[in-house]
């Protein structure tokens, strides 16, 4: 029972501490959701767990022996939120321009999996040795506890983006500050700060 608890913990830990930055951007994204339109909430929902199940996918292939991105490569994910923040922010400006709402940052799930993946490098460089190390069984009770703490994660940064304050900020400078989140994010990732 000791063993379950640790495992249990050690679960929580792990996932916490390298997934607080995607609260701040599932916040974003629903915020953007709830503003935009878009991406749809069960798009945010289906894209984060695709994307957080990539990130264990291609952990447990790494901690297998199997070198499936090369640690030069990982650091270019950072293209993905960065190219999506540019984007947003040529469109923002656009709409502006014409008076028109600004569009979302990401607007498909797809688009909301790469962004996380992409936001992930860190989450392979933790998880991989984790899971080498703690066998098969422990692994498995890992990733349980992930998916479970991933829907904690969405209904905690669902709720965030429907706070009165945060929408209320949101809605007078989110147009520049969705687009910089998912920017800052990028050149973190390219840098190796993430």
């Amino acid at each position: 029972m000791d063993h379950l608890a640790a495992t249990l913990s050690a679960a929580v830990v792990l996932f916490a501490g390298t997934n607080v930055d995607d609260l701040i951007v599932l916040t974003v994204l629903f915020l953007g959701s709830r503003t935009a339109g878009r991406p749809r909430p069960w798009e945010i929902w289906v894209g984060q767990y695709a994307g957080i199940a990539a990130l264990v996918a291609a952990s447990a292939l790494v901690a297998a022996g199997l070198a499936v991105v090369p640690d030069r490569w990982v650091g270019l994910l950072g293209l993905i939120p960065l190219l999506l923040g540019v984007r947003a922010l040529i469109r923002a400006l656009r709409a502006r321009a014409d008076g028109a709402a600004p569009p979302a940052v990401a607007t498909s799930a797809l688009a909301v999996a790469g962004v996380t993946v992409a936001n992930g490098a860190d989450n392979i460089a933790v998880y991989t040795p984790v899971f080498r190390t703690i066998g098969l069984t422990d692994s498995l009770l890992t990733v349980a506890v992930f998916a479970v703490l991933v829907a904690l994660w969405c209904v905690a940064a669902s709720r965030l983006g429907s706070h009165p304050r945060v929408v209320t900020v949101i809605e007078r400078c989110g147009h520049w500050l969705v687009p910089a989140v998912f920017i800052l994010i990028g050149l973190a990732i390219l840098t190796g700060l993430a």
